[in-house]
């Protein structure tokens, strides 16, 4: 019965193989491992969710342009990041153009900010830090290769709450906004006017008449001097001067 059984599996055997058809292709081998189904799968789950994304903004425009907007404004923050090197070339910048100003007349706000500043970069305490969509400059107790006690250990170091104290200029949208901040009217030295009257310390600007009256003084003087304009200024000279020597003439003759 056992020889029986095992000839009837291998004609069974050889049945299935002859009516099997020819082995498939590499593709469709390829296709149809493990492999394949989870890239067609992935395909098809990333092409229905652009197809709802499309509908989706179709049906709503108002809240599509609101998320398009503000992902269009995280990328061009990240992108406009202003990074360390920026901040070095900005703070030497300001340095240099406070250096060629005399002391008496740069402002003490700018000043005083920028020498801070320019100490703690020497000092190897001005850290940097990137927190995505912005940049933060801030002060550390000691320089990050120091070796002592009081740097390296971690229950001596700043807390999170008085981490903004440190804060010495926020980076956004390519520009460093404390330091810019700073140095306006960094050539306006305040502590000249305090001891002036109130009235004198306030200017107001000028109006749009006075603007015009001195932009068109301003091309007058440009122009070139005609012959006419002498002739007139001489004659209104010898004017002048007969009127001032008539009357010594009148003295002379009544005398």
């Amino acid at each position: 019965m056992a020889s029986l059984r095992v000839v009837v599996r291998m004609f069974c055997s050889a049945t299935e193989a002859a009516v099997a058809p020819v082995t498939s292709s590499r593709w469709e081998t390829l296709k149809n491992s493990k492999a394949g189904v989870w890239c067609r799968s992935l395909v098809s789950d990333y092409r229905e969710a652009c197809k709802e994304m499309v509908v989706g903004a179709w049906e709503r425009p108002i809240k599509a342009t609101a998320y398009t907007t503000l992902l269009g404004g995280a990328w061009a923050c990240f992108h406009t990041k202003p990074d360390h090197p920026s901040f070095e070339a900005a703070l030497l910048e300001c340095s240099n153009q406070l250096g060629l100003l005399s002391p008496w007349i740069r402002n003490m706000t700018s000043d005083g900010h920028v020498q801070s500043l320019v100490k703690l970069r020497n000092e190897g305490r001005l850290c940097y830090v990137s927190l995505g969509l912005l940049s933060l400059v801030y002060s550390a107790n000691y320089d990050p290769d120091t070796t002592l006690y009081e740097a390296q250990c971690s229950n001596l170091s700043v807390r999170w709450w008085e981490f903004p104290k440190q804060v010495l200029d926020v980076g956004f949208a390519g520009r460093w906004w404390i330091l810019n901040s700073k140095m306006q009217d960094y050539d306006v030295n305040e502590e000249e006017f305090k001891y002036l009257p109130a009235h004198m310390q306030l200017t107001s600007p000028p109006s749009v008449q006075e603007v015009e009256r001195n932009e068109k003084l301003h091309k007058d003087s440009w122009l070139a001097l005609t012959m006419e304009d002498k002739e007139k200024e001489t004659s209104v000279v010898d004017r002048e001067e007969e009127r001032q020597i008539q009357p010594l003439k009148e003295e002379q003759t009544q005398a």
